[in-house]
């Protein structure tokens, strides 16, 4: 039997009905001019209140988030976002517009402040601008201020970003954006930059390297130094990827190892919720020498209270409305307050241990392609025994049908059938356990009824899809499920 609440809300809609009742004021009407008026009538459900209410509630409830159960999201760093931080956001005094005179708000100017000193202390870079909407926009922000310092020394022909082969599939789109070509260096076997590929492709080309350290299958480059200083020495900038922040919070700074510029994802690591498409922030931090690039207005604290530095003639401009995503900043303020600094330490450590236990707990039935510690994720290279056929996509399908959301799969390319986990430090080791057993289950049923796991999920509201089709093309309007 299907419920009536699992249909559309257009299947539930009957015609005339309304969700609302206005009284009659005896206001005049006024006509919409026919130029306006659209040529045929919008096709909108017509429903009552509760209607719409019970319906957009129960799908709700058909969604998966980190709330509803473990979501071990490689390369995303899913955490868990206390209430509290939605709380201060949602204060009234916070709700301001952003036309309104400086000397109103200053306490707004006053979180952006702290916010950037914060995030200037953990990095160890100087200076923050809190601008940048996500953390592709924050790459692209660091790779215009890549371009802009090399022009202003009149070395225009430095038109190359070196990107692992490992990397963030953002690295390489935002060089592209930025008008770079991308130069790829290979990977050791334990997922490291092979320094000698590194070395050449060093010339008065390359404006620079992004990395993430840890990179991307959750190893710690521990060449660290010699990379920065081989790239410095070519005359190229170290651009930090904020992605893999996380492990490292209290522990190392991407400005000691001599990183020139960063983003930092605050919907990530700063424990602001993300996904879906936003709402996100990425501020980009830089070294001293780079700060008068940095896209304006930035917020700076004077004698007679906080301003804005407006823009000059070296700095990128505007690259977003007004401030950025304030609400996001309010949020991850909040979470910087309620950690502390004495307790940041301890975010990277239990999300390495979390790491760490479940890759030694599931070793032995999942294919493990990197030996060693790890640090805030590992990468397993599907099952060990792979006699059945059961692929990484198809393990991924069948967790759903235990409530637990797939991990990355397929990613990062060097690793063929890659099932990439990422448990966060807000994970108890009682939701760890639970993940390892659901893991060892999937692996046992491959085994014993590979078709069972072939053939899943199940429990969910949709079922196996035709993924080529689902993304070539995608179903997306009610009037083409009419047809």
């Amino acid at each position: 039997m299907i419920m009536y609440y699992d249909n559309l809300i257009f299947e539930i809609s009957q015609k005339d009905r309304k969700g609302y009742s206005l009284p009659n004021y005896g206001i005049k009407q006024y006509g919409i001019p026919k130029e306006l008026l659209r040529s045929e009538e919008a096709i909108l459900p017509e429903v009552s209140e509760l209607e719409a209410v019970r319906h957009y509630t129960n799908v709700s409830f058909k969604n998966f988030g980190v709330e509803k159960g473990f979501y071990p999201l490689g390369s995303c760093t899913m955490k868990y976002n206390p209430k509290i931080n939605q709380d201060i956001a949602s204060l009234p005094g916070f709700n301001l517009h952003p036309y309104q005179p400086l000397s109103t708000i200053q306490g707004a100017l006053e979180v952006y402040y702290e916010t950037q000193r914060i995030l200037s202390e953990l990095s160890g870079l100087d200076t923050f601008t809190l601008n940048p909407y996500a953390g592709a926009h924050g790459e692209l922000v660091g790779l215009m201020i890549m371009k802009r310092y090399h022009e202003d020394r009149n070395d225009t022909k430095r038109n190359k970003i070196i990107v692992p082969d490992s990397a963030h599939g953002t690295n390489p789109a935002s060089a592209t954006v930025a008008g770079f070509d991308t130069v790829e260096v290979k990977s050791n076997e334990d997922g490291t930059v092979n320094l000698e590929d590194l070395k050449s492709v060093l010339n008065d080309e390359i404006a620079g390297i992004m990395l993430t350290n840890p990179n991307t299958v959750g190893i710690f480059e521990k060449d660290i130094y010699e990379i920065s200083e081989l790239v410095h020495d070519a005359g190229g900038l170290l651009y930090y990827d904020g992605a893999n922040l996380n492990p490292i919070l209290g522990i190392a700074r991407p400005g000691d190892m001599g990183f020139d510029i960063m983003h930092i994802n605050l919907h990530k690591t700063f424990s602001t919720p993300h996904g879906g498409g936003g709402p996100g922030s990425g501020p980009v931090g830089v070294v001293d020498h780079l700060v008068k690039y940095l896209p304006k207005p930035v917020v700076k604290k004077g004698k007679d209270g906080f301003y804005l530095e407006e823009d000059n003639e070296t700095t990128l401009g505007q690259i977003s409305h007004f401030y950025g995503n304030f609400g996001v900043v309010i949020k991850a303020y909040t979470y910087l307050l309620s950690i502390g600094k004495e307790n940041f330490s301890n975010v990277g450590k239990l999300s390495v241990l979390n790491a760490n236990y479940i890759k030694e707990s599931l070793r032995d039935l999942y294919l493990l392609p990197i030996k060693g510690v790890c640090k805030h994720e590992f990468v397993f290279d599907g099952l060990i025994d792979k006699s059945d056929h059961v692929t990484t996509l198809d393990i991924a399908k069948r967790l759903l049908d235990y409530d637990v959301h797939p991990p990355t799969i397929y990613f990062p390319l060097v690793v063929k059938e890659a099932i990439m986990i990422e448990p966060t430090e807000t994970e108890s080791k009682v939701a760890v356990d639970n993940f390892i057993e659901v893991m060892r289950k999937v692996a046992i049923e491959a085994k014993e009824n590979p078709d069972l796991v072939k053939g899943a999920p199940y429990n969910t509201v949709v079922k196996r899809l035709d993924e080529a089709q689902a993304a070539r093309k995608p179903i997306v309007k009610y009037r083409d499920l009419l047809k």
